[in-house]
């Protein structure tokens, strides 16, 4: 009986240790203060252009808003999926209801880690897993310029998640796996328009999120990377962008260009669905970035 309760012993501290081994391991993880220091005063011009390049207006803004309303980034654009209802937050510069309060590396480890204020997961509803690749300039310019937003007290639900989706705790598993910030594309660097492309799509534009099929535990299929996939809403597909594609594989990089400007196809057919809200923002980038994205994807592996 001694040895059997030694084995039983070593058994139950070799799972405790493991256990503690994976929790540390898998615990929110900020980048060292030092990070996001020395960065000085914020480009708001570049802020502009990264914040439309981001697509912050389309989750954070409220339903049917236009014009100038569409800066008051109060939340209230409900995201259904299979895990459950997630509610975008308020992010405006409101002290109490938005993140007004926050410092520049707060809302940097969020952008590019995944680690909210109060240093807990957050989910990848939230493209952190694509934005986690936007240099530290961009982030802070885009940080300054959200300081010039209009202020919102409206107050968003929390989400909306069954067990065990609710538990915070296995998304640090998930960064283990899924968080990276890798490419996801091999393309000529050497290229500035090419750099300048990937950049933009598989960064602030955060394209794959739903152009790209996820495996069962949520994330990226990399060898089908922009391919399709289902709409992560529920309804329909999202369509392949690549150069094999039915959508738009017969266009040209002007033809993507002037789509992505004006939200006519080569058919003089018009934009729809989601892509509504990203043609408006990508409307407000300078021509040579919308160029870049194009010539990026007409330069990806036909699938």
């Amino acid at each position: 009986m001694g040895g059997r309760a030694s084995y039983l012993l070593f058994g139950l501290a070799l799972l405790v240790a493991a256990g503690v081994g994976l929790a540390w391991l898998t615990k929110p993880d900020r980048w060292d203060a030092a990070h996001w220091e020395g960065l000085g005063e914020p480009d708001l011009a570049n802020g502009e252009q990264v914040f439309w390049a981001g697509g912050c207006v389309s989750c954070h803004a409220a339903p049917g808003a236009e014009g100038d309303q569409r800066l008051t980034l109060a939340g209230g654009r409900t995201l259904k999926s299979p895990f459950g209802t997630f509610h975008p937050p308020n992010i405006s510069p409101d002290e109490s209801a938005g993140i007004g309060s926050w410092t520049l590396a707060e809302f940097g480890d969020a952008m590019t880690r995944g680690v909210g204020k109060q240093g807990e997961h957050l989910y990848p509803s939230f493209p952190y897993g694509s934005y986690s690749r936007m240099t530290v300039k961009d982030v802070n310019d885009l940080w300054g310029f959200m300081q010039t937003l209009p202020k919102s007290g409206n107050a968003t639900p929390p989400h909306d998640l069954a067990f065990p989706y609710n538990v915070r705790l296995a998304l640090g598993a998930w960064k283990l796996l899924y968080l990276t910030d890798k490419p996801h594309a091999q393309v000529n660097t050497a290229d500035t328009k090419l750099a300048r492309g990937q950049y933009l799509v598989e960064g602030p534009g955060h394209c794959g999120e739903c152009h790209t099929p996820r495996n069962a535990f949520g994330g990226f299929e990399d060898r089908r990377w922009l391919a399709g996939a289902p709409n992560p809403e529920g309804e329909g597909r999202i369509p392949d962008i690549t150069p094999a594609s039915k959508s738009i594989g017969g266009w040209s990089a002007s033809d993507i260009a002037s789509y992505l400007e004006t939200g006519f196809t080569p058919d003089f057919d018009t934009v729809g669905g989601s892509m509504v809200e990203v043609q408006k923002n990508m409307a407000k980038l300078p021509a040579s970035d919308r160029d870049a994205i194009a010539a990026y994807l007409k330069a990806l592996p036909a699938l």
